[in-house]
Order: structure tokens, then C-alpha cells, then sequence
């Protein structure tokens, strides 16, 4: 952990303080079905025109970083989002159509933004546990805020869930300025991309990541089913509110507890294999349901779905970072935050679907489709796809990228792992970390 930048744990702080008061995505639905007297039709349509909003946020988030700098984006998007948090209340129901969607756009961006700054100053040989730091500080603040949440939504109202999430979101925006340095000049960046190719075109050069968002986007949907389908299947076969409660708890715990260690253990491992892996895990837990609703199938069904989530989320997101060429990491960043919660819409229309026309079917399905997703990553991971991959050609900054990862580092002879990024701790990238956040280590 030594590798992970100072101001990467410090940006961490801030963002675990932002999750702890992040209550709109838990507590919207209640709150325009009960104070605001909506039906759950249109309450339903609120909320998905918002989760709209936070997918597109999150896959175009990344191009207002590489145009106009990753810090300023994260600064503006926070501020946008944290105004309009504060006024929802005082909204009248048909201005919701528009300010929700606003501010679930910009925090779609600020979840991309954070992971670029992130990617761009933790070193690519240290970079899966600078997203584990990360991420274990946003998992850590949201298993605290609900809870939080309830209390003031009982103790006062739940609008003023939505003030208090709009002050965090405004306070995260200040503490941000401070901690993280400024971007680099205009100039720089435009030399930095100068004569660079587009992000169609890197992908292209980079087949193995062609497959690994689609399968991102496939996993997803069945991830999210256990926040969707999984609890109503559960009510429908006589199990209680509170076993679901515990397998929610059971899923946060050991995320907390393993996942930065799974981070530091696995990271000379081949990120493909790693990430595969982590897919069939998902699918696995899913098929743990085939036998029935019964408590013990939904405890092994939870356990595998963890580990799944642990094995592939962090790995993913460093790939992808590790991919990007310089002037394209923001975009490539966006690709990957917007394929990561594509099931937050996803999931709860087509497996709701599936369920109320096959119930029998929901299950299976999804344990085949997080098998096919983890299979094609596996398959991509394969020595003879990746060098073939990287026979594509490149230019510009693309071809300085493919170098970096092509490069001998010490220690390593020069082998290249089965998903050709270099096996070892890499040095490449620490100059552009620190202009991204600065210096210094922990």
C-alpha cells in the first residue's frame, strides 16, 4: 500500500464522508410515495428518468475531464449536484422530471472523475489498490448512511434527507479543492493529445477491453438482481425482511473486511483471469437458488455473489485505467463507471420482467449469463487473443501507452502476463499522478 498516493487516501476521506450522507438513492422511492402522495407509477418513472441521468453521468463524465480537467470536472459536478439536492423539496413534482435527472447526471460524473483522479495518480503496478481504497471507502460511508438516514427520516422528515445530502455533497466539493492540485494547463493537455487517436480506435486496438464492458454491462444486471427480484422472491416464498437484512449485512461485511486485502494479495495476478473469475463467482451464486427458496441457498447464494464482487470490481476498474492511453483515461474511465451501474436500471426492469412472466426462469438465467460473461473474459484473457490484440496498430500517445505496458519492468524479465500488462510493480505513470492529486505517500 506503500505505492498508494497520500492525497489518493486523503481524496478517499472525502469521499467515504459524501457516502455517509448519500441517502437519495436509498430513500427516493419512499420519499415521493409517502410525503410527496405519488403513486408508485409515477414514482417509479421519476425515479428511472433519474437513473437516467446517472448512467449517462457516469459514461460521458470522463470526456468534460479529459476537456476541461479532471478536478474542475469533479469540482463543477459536485456543486451542480449538491444545488439541486438542496432545492428537490421545494420542487414542484413536475420540476422533478428535470432537477433529479441534473443531479444523478452529476454525480454520475463525480463517480467517474473520481475514479480517473484515482487512475491517474496511483502508479499502473499499484493502481488496483488505489480503487480498493477507494472503494472501500465508498462501500464504508454507504453501510453507514442508511442507517443514519432512517434515524433523521424518523426523528424529523425525509426531505431533510435530501438537504443533508445536498450540504455533503457541497462540503465534498470544498474539501476536494483543498486536497486535490490543480489541473494541468490547457496547453499541456492538448499536447498530451495531440496526434493521439480516438477512443474508438483505441478500443479497437485493445479487443480484450471490447469484450470485458459488455460483459460488465451483462453481469451487472444480474447483480443488481439481488436488490430487485431477490427480496420479492424471498417475501413470495414465506421468507422474512429480516433474513434479507442479514444477507445485505453479510454482503457489506465481508466486502469491508476482504476486499482490500484480496486487493493486495492478487495484485501480480493476471487482471482478466482475476476479473473472469469474479463473473463465474456471480453466476454460481445465482445458480445456488436452483434448488429452492430456502435460507441456506440464499446464505451461499450471498457468499459467492461477494466474493464474485470482490474478485471483479476492483480489478476491472484498474484494467481499464491501465488500458487507457493518457488522453483518453477519462473517457475510458466513464466507459467502465457507466457500464458498472447500467443495472441500476436495468436490473429491476428486465429481471421483473422475467419474474412476473417465468418465475421458474429468473434463477437460471441468471446464472447462465454471469457464466457466458465470466467464459468470454477467460477466453479473452487467452495469450494467442491478447497479442494479437496488440498487434493492432498505434499511434501517438496510444503507441507511448502500449510501450509502458510493453516495457520490461525490474524485476519482472520483460514477461508479460496472459493479458499482456506486465507481470510485477510498474513505475510508469508517476508524473502524471502527481500533477492529477499531488505527491506524497502513505
Amino acid at each position: 500500500m506503500r505505492q498508494v498516493p497520500r492525497t489518493v487516501w486523503l481524496l478517499s476521506a472525502g469521499i467515504f464522508a459524501n457516502m455517509v450522507v448519500s441517502f437519495t438513492f436509498v430513500y427516493l422511492f419512499v420519499y415521493l410515495t409517502g410525503e410527496r402522495g405519488l403513486s408508485v407509477a409515477s414514482a417509479g418513472l421519476i425515479a428511472g428518468v433519474g437513473g437516467v441521468g446517472l448512467i449517462a453521468g457516469n459514461f460521458t463524465g470522463g470526456w468534460f475531464g479529459d476537456h476541461f480537467g479532471h478536478r474542475r470536472t469533479l469540482l463543477a459536478a459536485s456543486v451542480v449536484s449538491g444545488l439541486g439536492l438542496l432545492t428537490l423539496t421545494a420542487l414542484p413534482t413536475p420540476a422533478l422530471l428535470v432537477v433529479l435527472p441534473l443531479c444523478q447526471y452529476a454525480a454520475g460524473a463525480v463517480r467517474a472523475a473520481n475514479s480517473t483522479l484515482v487512475a491517474a495518480a496511483v502508479p499502473p503496478g499499484a493502481r488496483r489498490q488505489g480503487i480498493a481504497v477507494m472503494r472501500f471507502a465508498g462501500n464504508a460511508g454507504f453501510t453507514v448512511g442508511p442507517p443514519l438516514g432512517a434515524l433523521i427520516a424518523t426523528q424529523f422528515s425525509y426531505g431533510w434527507l435530501f438537504v443533508a445530502d445536498g450540504v455533503g455533497t457541497l462540503l465534498f466539493a470544498a474539501y476536494a479543492a483543498k486536497v486535490l492540485k490543480a489541473d494541468p494547463s490547457p496547453a499541456k493537455r492538448a499536447a498530451a493529445a495531440a496526434g493521439g487517436p480516438g477512443v474508438w480506435q483505441s478500443l479497437r486496438a485493445r479487443p480484450a477491453l471490447l469484450v470485458l464492458l459488455p460483459a460488465i454491462v451483462v453481469i451487472d444486471t444480474v447483480y443488481r438482481q439481488q436488490y430487485s427480484t431477490l427480496p420479492v422472491f424471498l417475501g413470495d416464498h414465506g421468507i422474512g425482511t429480516g433474513v434479507y437484512g442479514a444477507l445485505m449485512a453479510i454482503n457489506g461485511g465481508v466486502i469491508l473486511c476482504l476486499e482490500l486485502p484480496a486487493a493486495v494479495a492478487l495484485r501480480n495476478q493476471a487482471p482478466l483471469r482475476i476479473i473472469g473469475a469474479g463473473l463465474v463467482l456471480v453466476g454460481l451464486g445465482y445458480a445456488a437458488l436452483l434448488p429452492g427458496a430456502f435460507v441456506w441457498a440464499a446464505v451461499a447464494m450471498m457468499v459467492l455473489l461477494t466474493a464474485g464482487e470482490i474478485l471483479y470490481k476492483t480489478p476491472a476498474t484498474a484494467y481499464v485505467a491501465d488500458c487507457a492511453p493518457e488522453h483518453l483515461q477519462g473517457r475510458f474511465q466513464s466507459l467502465y463507471a457507466g457500464a458498472s451501474v447500467s443495472g441500476t436500471v436495468l436490473a429491476p426492469a428486465v429481471g421483473g420482467a422475467v419474474y412476473q412472466a417465468a418465475p421458474g426462469l429468473l434463477w437460471p438465467l441468471c446464472a447462465g449469463l454471469g457464466l457466458l460473461a465470466g467464459a468470454a473474459v477467460l477466453l479473452a484473457a487467452a495469450p494467442g487473443r491478447v497479442s494479437r490484440g496488440q498487434q493492432s496498430p498505434l499511434v501517438g500517445a496510444d503507441q507511448v501507452a502500449r510501450d509502458q505496458q510493453l516495457a520490461p519492468v525490474d524485476g519482472d524479465r520483460g514477461q508479460l502476463r496472459g493479458d499482456g500488462l506486465p507481470v510485477g510493480p510498474a513505475v510508469a505513470g508517476v508524473a502524471a499522478g502527481e500533477l492529477a492529486l499531488g505527491d506524497g505517500h502513505v
